[in-house]
């Protein structure tokens, strides 16, 4: 059902000194029934305070999203839309995400999406409601990522709708409807936040070793960077010394097939789905979007989740967590240590890192193919995207992983900054390509197919473990006794592309890499647990390593790896009731015999035949 809230409230007449009952409705739009051709984007809720719909079209109008609103009562009510321009901060030339509002089938005046760079309450005029339950719809009108927030429907001419995320998040908390007190979503012996590779292997491995575990994701599929909505295949190796084991559950839930930027089936969303679903330890809550943790002593006690659709909050309780969000979300609520940006020389001592410390991260990628149609396939002459010709464009048909934006753009607070520039230039590519270039003869029959409208981060916060794995531990193989999943990539550091930095100094849309190859590395359990919040773990890009070593460790199957060893050190922490440091202080016997076994099943692998990692030392040369 819609999240409709209805708030009445007195406002003293000046004049008459009369109270005067008023009545407001704020209607989410993330919660409309009928989506349509719209889709429920989350990924900016912690930056723009909630999910929203977006027309995500490529160019082609969607269909309605739509639903019933109640009223209290007929007459006359003032419109309000949360949305924003976003591509006025690149553009001030046209707009394009414009949609319009219908109301019982019939579409008012004004058209929104033209304005403001940032997320602002739009005057929608007076709007005459007839029935107490009326249809309610948002119109497309251009195919390219209009975007709505919320409604705000009101009796009172004068109402000022909040803006600042405080306020508003306030005014949303008192609109009847949603307790803002969590409801119980069960004890667990485990709780993993995140939903891809390193999130599902922990959740498996632990359920597999019999761990109660609860997994939250906040997004409707599996699989984050290798889901169908990202599209990136799993890089590195598996199943090498000293633990030739780990890495059977990675491929026995991964794709058959790989590639970056390739069509949905490739990357098997309903594989890495049954392969949860068919753990009986294991309650999965899609959709979920983990936003607030509370802390006891050091410890964490829950984490509360909000479902991105309802907006019901669920807490989660549990001895143990883990953070695979790549953001190092969790970490980062419970006030866990974490580094961001490139280290200086002088911190690690290490020779790839710049004398001086900066801000600079790699980017994140939105890729995107086309294809070829047995007729001509038309694109819109935009007007809103960057200027191009025929030497700043790209007459290609995919854009895969150096199709990177954002880097040095703080990937937590402004990343829908960096998503929506991701888009805009593959956007404003094809348009030129399809309709000036030189070459655009031979793009006639090409159709844009796929743009991801969910980027694909590489990094954002690494949160601090024990140990901080650095640049010499990888080139020098400096082995730790607590050796665990081994990363077998280069060391691959993206940067921007300098012809593309000389053609657009102010914001790159191209990447190169450089690789500093290593001999396949076990890295230490220290960096998979938090220093100084005693129950969290992590896998993925938020593992506690220097910028320089991340560059190795950010791989979806050495991440994957990465999960099965939480799993078998949660497992180790319920037997013994210890914390994930007394696995490493006591009873990393018992972790070493669980690597050797593995948990994956041998005979459940798949027959992928595609490049399965870096460059490798194959000698000690």
């Amino acid at each position: 059902m819609v999240r409709s809230f209805v708030i009445i409230y007195l406002i003293a007449s000046s004049l008459i000194c009369i109270a005067k009952k008023h009545t407001t409705i704020l209607v989410e739009a993330e919660s409309f029934k009928n989506k349509g051709g719209w889709v429920v984007d989350q990924q900016f809720m912690d930056e723009m305070g909630s999910p929203y719909l977006m027309a995500h079209g490529l160019g082609v109008t969607v269909k309605d999203a739509s639903t019933i609103v109640k009223f209290p009562k007929a007459g006359r009510y003032y419109l309000f839309v949360r949305t924003k321009n976003w591509a006025a901060r690149w553009s001030d030339k046209d707009a394009p995400g414009k949609f319009q509002v219908k109301i019982d089938e019939k579409l008012i005046d004004r058209v929104f999406g033209t304005k403001q760079k940032e997320w602002s309450w739009i005057n929608g005029g007076a709007v005459d409601i007839s029935k107490k339950e009326t249809s309610v719809a948002l119109h497309d009108l251009t195919g390219f990522n209009g975007r709505c927030d919320a409604l705000i429907f009101t009796t009172d001419p004068n109402f000022e709708p909040v803006n600042d995320l405080v306020s508003l998040s306030v005014f949303r908390q008192k609109m009847p409807g949603i307790s803002n007190k969590p409801k119980s979503a069960g004890k667990y012996d485990f709780v993993v936040v995140g939903g891809g590779m390193g999130g599902i292997c922990s959740a498996i491995s632990a359920a597999r070793l019999g761990v109660k575990v609860a997994l939250i994701q906040n997004r409707p599929v599996l699989g984050g960077n290798n889901s169908s909505e990202v599209r990136v295949h799993l890089g590195a190796r598996i199943r090498q010394e000293p633990w030739p084991n780990l890495g059977n559950l990675v491929n026995e839930i991964g794709p058959e097939r790989g590639g970056n930027a390739q069509p949905k089936d490739y990357y098997e969303d309903n594989k890495k789905l049954k392969a949860v679903l068919a753990e009986k330890n294991i309650s999965l809550f899609l959709n979920c979007h983990a936003n607030k943790v509370i802390v006891e002593n050091g410890k964490i006690k829950s984490v509360i989740a909000q479902h991105i659709e309802t907006g019901e909050r669920l807490e989660f309780k549990a001895s143990l967590f883990a953070d695979c969000t790549g953001d190092g979300t969790i970490g980062a609520l419970a006030g866990a240590g974490f580094m961001t940006g490139r280290e200086s020389k002088r911190v690690f001592g290490e020779s790839t890192a710049p004398e001086n410390a900066d801000s600079l991260t790699m980017g994140a990628s939105v890729q995107w193919f086309s294809q070829k149609q047995d007729r001509p396939a038309l694109f819109p002459d935009i007007k809103w995207g960057i200027e191009l010709d025929d030497e700043k464009s790209h007459a290609i048909t995919r854009g895969d992983w150096d199709w990177e934006t954002g880097m040095g753009i703080d990937m937590t607070k402004d990343f829908e900054r960096v998503r929506d520039y991701g888009m805009l230039v593959v956007f404003s590519n094809w348009s030129y390509v399809k309709n000036h270039s030189k070459v655009k003869d031979k793009f006639t029959n090409e159709q844009l197919q796929w743009v991801a409208f969910v980027a694909g981060k590489r990094e954002s916060r690494r949160l601090v473990g024990d140990y901080v794995l650095v640049e010499q531990d990888l080139t020098e193989r400096r082995i730790y006794p607590d050796g665990t999943a081994p990363t077998t990539w280069t060391i691959d550091l993206h940067y921007p592309h300098p012809e593309n930095s000389k053609m657009f100094p102010d914001a790159p849309f191209r990447s190169i890499a450089k690789h500093i190859t290593i001999y396949p590395y076990p890295i230490p359990f220290r960096c998979l647990y938090s220093k100084n919040v005693d129950n969290l773990m992590m896998a993925g890009r938020n593992i506690s390593v220097s910028h320089v070593a991340l560059g190795t460790v950010r791989l979806m199957r050495t991440i994957g790896m990465m999960g099965e060893v939480l799993g078998m050190a949660a497992s180790i922490c319920k037997e013994e009731k210890i914390l994930p440091r007394g696995v490493y202080e006591n009873h990393f016997s018992k972790m070493e015999k669980l690597m050797a076994e593995g948990v994956g099943n041998p005979e459940l692998q798949n027959t992928q035949k595609y490049n399965l990692g870096g460059t490798l030392h194959k000698n000690n040369d």
